[in-house]
């Protein structure tokens, strides 16, 4: 019961965790006219929020393998709803650093609550976080439409008051929560198993996965609403639904991906999954008309739905109790790749002068992704 009742509190904060990280996607046109910002300065938020999530991710690592989950997950969930009350700040100076506070405590509580369903359903763990993540994706998509509505009524303030104070008793309830440790699957005995399942060219091949699959979500997420203002006429801000049909292609994803995932192997569905996300993305960048552009939105998000539960699994699979170490490389380089890719959307597109040009960098991020699940061969490694 106390497994399930923390299995529903963390779905709740990742829900939480989803509109925090995602909503300056959508209110990005707010901020750029409200502190005159070009494309490059614009990209500053997404590169603070996500530097910050990687020291948190450095920090919480030994934490977590010291002190288990509760402390680093508990600590993060607060910082999440501190950082994103204070977001609207009068300067630009200091809607940065509150990025920062909630970029840090999104490094907190990411990586020990992903671990934390790895560790604790076993075979069933890609499926377990593909449920946690859909939770993701609930608060994700609906950052749009939250943005939206909040923009009109200019409320942006309130929002953000609401969300932070929410993610505060939240963090009480979990830390009232006995997290204990959680079932481990037996270790294998003999290291030279150990060696042959997960051995340094995995580790790399695995980082290089975590880097470019988030820095792909968070290039195309970050920058739909921008490139959808300016690729089509629109007789309201409905733009700003961009993000929304690219997190419903992430929710929807997750949900089927739930169940196809106990029926079909890991590396078919990431294959197939990568070249929609390919085929959504290709679409979205070379749209003109509303539909075409929430229809690319949708198929990147679709596609790329499955890929980090699954990549999550591997890690937990092949790596055994060392996960919690490898763990914090891992999630360290994924907020690097969300601190970089996005951020060099926006510079190519500067220097290109278009943003179309700027979003082939998530699009290359796919064909990355498809090389390196190819040297990887997972079905191979049991």
């Amino acid at each position: 019961m106390s497994q399930s009742a923390i299995f529903y509190l963390l779905c709740a904060g990742f829900v939480l965790n989803g509109i925090v990280i995602c909503l300056i996607g959508p209110i990005l046109p707010v901020f750029r006219d409200k502190f005159g910002l070009d494309d490059s300065r614009a990209g500053l938020f997404s590169t603070m929020q996500f530097s910050f999530s990687l020291a948190g991710v450095l920090i919480s690592s030994p934490l977590t393998a010291a002190k288990g989950f509760k402390p680093a997950i508990t600590l993060g969930v607060t910082m999440l709803g501190i950082g994103f009350a204070l977001l609207n700040a009068p300067t630009f100076a200091l809607a940065l650093a509150a990025s920062a506070i909630y970029g840090l405590g999104y490094g907190f509580a990411t990586p020990g609550t992903n671990l934390w369903v790895g560790e604790s359903y076993g075979a069933r763990r890609a499926s377990a976080l593909n449920i946690m993540n859909l939770a993701w994706g609930a608060g994700a998509i609906s950052s749009a439409p939250l943005a939206m509505i909040a923009i009109r009524a200019s409320r942006v303030t309130l929002l953000l008051y609401i969300v932070g104070a929410i993610c505060l008793t939240l963090a009480i309830f979990l830390f009232r929560m006995n997290f204990g440790s959680p079932p481990r699957e037996e270790v294998l005995s003999k290291q030279s198993e150990i060696t042959a399942i997960a051995g340094t060219r995995v580790a790399v091949l695995l980082g290089i996965l975590f880097f470019v699959y988030v820095g792909t979500e968070v290039g195309t997420s970050y920058w739909a609403a921008v490139h959808a203002e300016r690729a089509a006429v629109w007789a309201s801000n409905t733009f700003t639904l961009a993000p929304m049909f690219f997190f419903a292609g992430l929710l929807g994803g997750r949900g089927a991906a739930a169940v196809i995932l106990l029926r079909l192997k890991e590396e078919t569905v990431a294959i197939g999954g990568i070249l929609l996300a390919a085929a959504g993305e290709l679409l979205f960048l070379c749209a003109h008309s509303a539909v075409a552009l929430f229809a690319g939105a949708f198929f990147a998000g679709l596609g790329l739905a499955s890929l980090y539960p699954i990549y999550i699994a591997w890690l937990s699979k092949w790596f055994g109790e060392r996960a919690r170490k490898v763990g914090g490389i891992m999630f360290a380089l994924a907020a690097g790749g969300a601190s970089t890719m996005p951020a060099l959307v926006g510079v190519v597109s500067r220097y290109a002068g278009s943003l179309r040009i700027g979003l082939l960098v998530p699009l290359g991020g796919c064909a990355v992704m498809l090389a390196v699940v190819g040297l990887l061969r997972p079905n191979s490694r049991g």
